[in-house]
C-alpha cells in the first residue's frame, strides 16, 4: 500500500480503558504479539450498535476477565483521540481496511481484587501485566501510541 492509499482509508471506531486501582496505579498488560516491550492499557474495537461505554466494559472483561460490577466510571474523554499506524503495519492489521485507530477512552476504577485480573481469556492479549505510576504510564507505550496516551493522560490522569 502506497502512503496515498493509506492516507484515503478510514480509522477504526474503538475504545480504550485507563483502570485504576485503589492505590491510584494505572493497570498495563504487555502485548502478546510483540517480540519487545509494548505495554498498552486494554483497548478494542466497537461493534456495530454497541454504545462506547458498554464496549470499554465488554473489552475490560474479553481481555482481562474484569466484569462491570468490579469497576466504576469515573470519567471519559470529550472527544475522540485518533492515531495511525506505522504504513507498514497498516496491510497486516485488520486487513488493511484501516489507517489507524479513533478511540473514546473511559477512566474505570477498579474495585476489585488483584486475583480477580486474568489475561489468560479466550483470546489473550497479554502475556503479562502491572500496576504502575501514572507518571510513567507514557514512557512504557509503543512509541507510536504515545501521543494519544500524553492526550489520555491529560485529560483522564487529573481525575485519578
Amino acid at each position: 500500500m502506497t502512503p496515498e492509499d493509506i492516507a484515503k482509508l478510514p480509522y477504526r471506531p474503538c475504545v480504550g480503558v485507563m483502570l485504576v486501582n485503589k492505590e491510584g496505579k494505572v493497570f498495563v498488560g504487555q502485548r502478546n504479539d510483540r517480540d519487545t516491550d509494548a505495554w498498552q492499557m486494554p483497548q478494542g474495537g466497537i461493534d456495530k450498535g454497541e454504545e462506547p461505554r458498554e464496549a470499554a466494559l465488554r473489552e475490560l472483561g474479553e481481555e482481562i476477565g474484569v466484569s462491570p460490577d468490579l469497576v466504576t466510571v469515573g470519567g471519559e474523554t470529550k472527544g475522540w483521540v485518533a492515531y495511525d499506524l506505522p504504513h507498514d503495519v497498516v496491510p497486516h492489521i485488520w486487513k488493511g481496511r484501516y489507517k489507524g485507530q479513533e478511540q473514546k477512552w473511559f477512566l474505570l476504577r477498579f474495585n476489585g481484587t488483584d486475583d480477580q485480573i486474568n489475561i489468560q481469556t479466550e483470546h489473550p492479549e497479554f502475556t503479562a501485566w502491572k500496576w504502575i505510576d501514572p507518571a510513567d504510564v507514557v514512557g512504557a507505550i509503543v512509541p507510536f501510541k504515545r501521543a494519544v496516551y500524553e492526550q489520555v493522560m491529560a485529560e483522564l490522569g487529573p481525575q485519578i
